[in-house]
């Protein structure tokens, strides 16, 4: 079914292809396209046919021009030695703050965003006027308004500053994109505006999602639930978090025993988790440059620091089942006695999913978790923690204990959020939102190079501080140049 649909849909996708920053190129105009059926061309025009279209197995997000501004992250160092001032990769590893970012060439992440949001509006702009069920035509508006709210969410969380109550009203934002306009050229929101959008639009729409949708492309109610906890956390509504991300987890509170999959012989031999079987996913929600895998994109993102590698318990099978340091078949992509470690990438989509960037269960109950340590609910805290924990170390020492104080639980969450939340967004977006807050700041340090050091490349120790500009990624120079509204967030 889902190979129909994307057979179906990837031709009229084909012509709406973005030209970022609000504006839009295509083959014809929407109504056009609709009214003029070209030969071998997919018509639009009933309910059924919109609600497919919010289907899009392909949903990638590049993480080319932020991955490496996190203390996980690792390279090797052929990939960095030379490219300090010229590639993303380079400035952003080296931390870089007098590199020019915006001279450099764009990646599609900000297009394929807007592409995203563009559909999305297409469906709930339209769908009113074509025929079927009002009822089929509710639920796709709101399965329309959770995907781009999410979209909007990467965005603001990418390109602007993080959340903080006492300057998000006058921080720079993103573009709204809240309607179906090929012509339009926006004026760029302020973060606080961003999040009344985002908030606004899964609290309309979450409700009326389905809990067993038509298939794991569409979003159900879990998945509503547990982006709208996600967004309160990062806008700092402690309770509605708690609340939304409980509602998520009586949805689906599934967890893949890691013990069971050790038990089995390890990945390779256990094969329940793979493609859309695994049960704690939410969404699919790829890593990658838009039609690449998932696969290829953790080959260059699939490694963890020396760093976040020493987090690891001797027990944890988060560690042990999917991260290696060693071996002939990595020698392309990894350093060896560097210090760091690589993701086993065939395990993500042939033997087990994984998913970087769609959000799971493991993630939602660190979510309650957090929620509840910030209300001062440490047992509470402590308890999901717990329960996730005991899913992924081996043995009987998996409980934490109930932490002594508020700060002492948020950094045992901080720290399960770095071992369990590997790549995408999640570290890059963590430390923004943490670094407006003393307690949970933090300045990176990153000593490099570890293997190659040379009298043309010594090692140095690089620094990443709370405040850098590096953390707002500038928007691209073709958004820019087609929307002269869409000013930049950095003083760059």
């Amino acid at each position: 079914m889902i190979k129909d649909i994307c057979n179906r849909f990837l031709r009229m996708w084909y012509l709406l292809l973005p030209l970022t920053g609000g504006g839009w190129v295509g083959v014809s105009s929407c109504d056009s396209y609709i009214d003029i059926t070209p030969k071998g061309a997919v018509t639009v025009d009933s309910a059924r046919q919109y609600y497919e279209l919010i289907v899009n197995p392909m949903r990638c997000y590049n993480a080319a021009s932020y991955f490496y501004l996190t203390d996980d992250a690792w390279a090797k160092e052929s990939n960095i030695l030379g490219y300090e001032s010229t590639s993303f990769h380079g400035i952003n590893f080296t931390f870089n703050e007098q590199a020019d970012r915006t001279l450099l060439a764009d990646n599609n992440l900000y297009e394929n965003m807007y592409a995203y949001i563009l559909r999305m509006n297409l469906v709930i702009d339209n769908i009113d006027e074509a025929e079927g069920s009002q009822e089929l035509k509710t639920l796709a508006k709101a399965e329309a308004r959770t995907l781009r709210a999410f979209d909007h969410f990467v965005a603001v969380n990418t390109y602007a500053k993080a959340y903080d109550p006492a300057t998000a009203q006058q921080d720079g934002g993103v573009c709204i994109m809240d309607h179906y306009d090929l012509e339009a050229v926006p004026q760029k929101a302020t973060v606080a505006q961003v999040y009344d959008f985002i908030i606004s639009e899964l609290e309309g729409a979450v409700g009326l999602l389905q809990e067993k949708p038509a298939n794991i492309y569409h979003p159900n109610r879990a998945y509503g639930y547990g982006l709208l906890a996600q967004v309160y956390l990062f806008h700092r509504d402690w309770e509605k978090a708690r609340q939304a991300a409980e509602t998520s987890l009586k949805l689906n509170s599934s967890l893949v025993d890691y013990n069971v999959i050790k038990a089995a012989g390890g990945v390779a031999r256990c094969k329940d988790y793979n493609r859309d079987n695994n049960p704690e996913v939410l969404s699919y929600m790829w890593m990658g440059s838009g039609w690449t895998t998932e696969e290829a994109a953790l080959y260059y993102y699939g490694l963890i620091s020396p760093e976040l590698k020493q987090l690891f318990e001797p027990d944890d099978l988060r560690y042990s089942l999917f991260l290696r340091d060693t071996g002939t078949s990595i020698v392309n992509w990894f350093d060896a006695g560097s210090g760091a470690a690589i993701w086993t990438p065939a395990t993500t989509t042939e033997r087990f999913t994984y998913m970087t960037v769609g959000l799971r269960t493991a993630e939602v109950y660190l979510i309650a978790a957090e929620a509840n340590a910030r209300l001062g609910n440490l047992d509470a805290a402590a308890d999901y923690v717990n329960r996730l924990r005991a899913k992924r170390i081996s043995g009987e020492n998996t409980a934490i204990g109930t932490p002594s104080s508020q700060v002492e639980m948020m950094n045992t969450i901080i720290t399960e959020r770095r071992k369990e939340l590997l790549f995408g967004f999640h570290r890059f977006f963590d430390l923004k939102r943490l670094n407006t807050e003393p307690e949970y700041q933090k300045t990176v340090t990153r000593t490099f190079p570890v293997v190659n050091v040379s009298e043309t490349y010594p090692q140095r120790t690089y620094t990443l501080r709370p405040d850098s500009r590096l953390y707002i990624i500038p928007f691209p120079r073709s958004a820019r140049d087609k929307n002269p509204n869409l000013t930049l967030n950095t003083n760059e």
